[in-house]
């Protein structure tokens, strides 16, 4: 959308980094971040509420979303589960291995730059010649 030379813009995808500990208070000094695990060889059968309960031992899960990942080799499904605070993700990536469901899961540690729904980005595009 572009009116008198401003340009509204707003994310479409969340991104999700997985990166050392060491490095994460460094991306904090430049962003809001957000806290959580990706959970990948999950059962093909198992709910956002199942992955919610388990993961809700080590703390407030304030979203948690489930994908289908239907490949050739196998049929398993991946999880994110965001935590209110990053002590609670820590805690429950260093409680592994997790077994979710009858199966050893792969479980990341990952940020996201926090997004409300609101926030617009703007930038104002001005001529040099007005």
């Amino acid at each position: 959308m572009t009116s008198n030379n401003v340009e509204v813009r707003t994310a479409k995808r969340r991104v999700h980094i997985s990166l050392p500990k060491k490095y994460m208070s460094s991306l904090a000094e430049h962003y809001e971040l957000e806290h959580g695990l990706v959970v990948k060889d999950l059962n093909l059968y198992l709910n956002e509420g199942y992955v919610r309960a388990y993961f809700r031992e080590w703390g407030t899960v304030t979203a948690c979303k489930v994908r289908r990942c239907p490949n050739l080799e196998k049929n398993k499904a991946m999880a994110y589960v965001r935590f209110a605070t990053e002590d609670e993700a820590d805690r429950a990536d260093w409680a592994g291995p997790h077994y979710i469901g009858g199966l050893e899961v792969d479980v990341k540690r990952v940020v996201s730059p926090k997004v409300s729904i609101h926030q617009l980005f703007v930038s104002i595009c001005r001529s040099p010649f007005s």
